[in-house]
């Protein structure tokens, strides 16, 4: 993969432009935020610790492009990088998820993250292993297959592992003894649900009994690679990946809290009730963002220089209700723009995955070739930005309603329509969307 440090804030912003339409300020704002993630690491040490991330605000209606921003990103940062939506968060004493687990999963992506890493590092070595472990659950038989014994003499061994490397002996079964896990399923409920503590009893269980092995045939290329997993995982020293894995969450880990919003209590609608509620996750969630210690199965994790990005469509709540102290540690905030027509003929035809593609690739499989021109897809956009003005905007999620409602017919006949070719034009389009397009009450329903 591409090393982080040769992506300029201009570089991160191309890159974003290939799956995102627009919204420029948004790219801007993450791109300088994770250029700042290597520009601190660049500092001098005692400095280094005092420069805190500048936490972003994303707001903008649904379907603009806030959360496709922050996936992308987390493809360009290579680092371990969370989703969470803070509606599914509850207050301490009441039945949900705490705050805390935002850091615990944090851990277990960089815990997971180091260790393919690792993994991938000892790949060779560990085939290696795989390959004298397939050598030795072969060598009682000869290359011919016959069931006579063989003296383990090196020849003998050297003529299986050509035949091996060749691929000559792929379709012989043989017979290998994997580890299988032993650790009962269960689950341990908790003021805060399914947590921590569930957690802790089931790796501690799986410690104590014994480990499981079970024979299994298998072609030699999956006992190669069962055997080469399991080498590998032998290989990787567990110790280092999880003091790797706590430094990489500490200093680049990103969590992205979609739905801020909803935890924001209007300033109309005052105290009581649920509001409290609302307000009790913003305080347990500002000492995770201002910077704690959380103890999590892999150690404690420093969340200090942990870069939050919120997201939220602020339609009833404003930024401003959320709670002053929250409101400080996310001092950047991006508008995003609503999108309209000519951003939705861009969203279907620009990104390398827009939904033209997708459509073209997905009917290919049948034998059917879809061919868009210009006229349709700009008829398309049309009736999208006509229906998401009528009814709810629900941005460029709608192109997708819009696109399966379209093609259902012949995504329902391609298997008959083999060798086929069809043009997606503005009168095939209209054809099948007009009437739906005009008729308000109905495209509220179906569109």
């Amino acid at each position: 993969m591409t090393d982080l440090r040769s992506f300029t804030p201009r570089e991160i912003v191309s890159e974003l432009d290939r799956y995102v339409v627009g919204q420029r300020d948004a790219k801007r704002a993450v791109a300088i935020a994770l250029r700042n993630r290597w520009r601190r690491q660049q500092v001098p040490g005692e400095l280094r610790d005092e420069i805190a991330p500048k936490n972003i605000i994303l707001i903008g209606p649904t379907g603009v492009g806030k959360t496709e921003v922050a996936r992308r990103l987390a493809k360009l940062a290579q680092a371990p990088f969370l989703k969470v939506e803070a509606s599914k968060f509850t207050e301490v004493g009441y039945v949900g998820r705490d705050v805390e687990s935002i850091v615990r999963d944090l851990a277990d992506l960089a815990v997971q993250m180091v260790t393919d890493e690792e993994k991938r590092s000892v790949r060779a070595k560990a085939e290696e292993r795989a390959e004298e472990r397939i050598l030795d659950a072969l060598l009682p038989l000869a290359p011919n297959e016959t069931t006579a014994e063989v003296p383990p003499g090196g020849e003998t061994r050297e003529k299986l592992r050509k035949m091996l490397r060749q691929g000559l002996l792929d379709e012989r079964d043989v017979e290998v003894e994997l580890p299988e896990s032993a650790t009962p399923q269960m689950s341990i409920f908790t003021p805060q649900g399914v947590e921590e503590m569930g957690v802790q009893f089931k790796d501690l269980l799986g410690n104590m009994f014994p480990k499981k092995t079970r024979r299994r045939r298998l072609k030699i290329p999956a006992a190669r690679e069962a055997f080469a997993a399991e080498e590998a995982t032998r290989l990787v020293d567990a110790d280092k990946v999880r003091e790797l894995a706590i430094e990489r969450a500490e200093q680049s880990g990103i969590v992205f809290i979609d739905e801020i919003d909803k935890i924001a209590a209007p300033s109309a609608a005052g105290r009581g009730g649920p509001d409290v509620s609302r307000e009790g996750v913003q305080r347990d969630l500002l000492p995770i963002v201002e910077g704690s210690t959380v103890s999590t199965k892999h150690g404690p994790v420093r969340t200090d220089h942990i870069l939050f990005v919120a997201a939220g469509a602020f339609h009833v709540a404003k930024p401003s209700d959320l709670i002053p102290e929250m409101q400080g540690r996310f001092p950047i905030r991006v508008e995003l723009q609503s999108l309209g027509e000519g951003d939705f003929v861009r969203i279907l035809t620009e990104p390398d995955n827009s939904l033209v593609r997708q459509y073209v690739a997905l009917l290919a499989t049948e034998g059917v070739e879809l061919d868009f021109r210009d006229d349709g897809v700009r008829a398309i956009a049309q009736i999208a930005a006509q229906v998401n003005a009528r009814t709810d905007d629900i941005g460029a999620r709608r192109l997708h309603t819009v696109m399966e409602r379209l093609l259902d017919e012949v995504s329902f006949d391609a298997p008959d329509l083999g060798g086929r070719r069809l043009v997606v034009d503005e009168a095939f389009v209209r054809e099948r969307l007009g009437e739906l397009a005009r008729d308000e009450d109905l495209s509220r329903y179906i569109l």
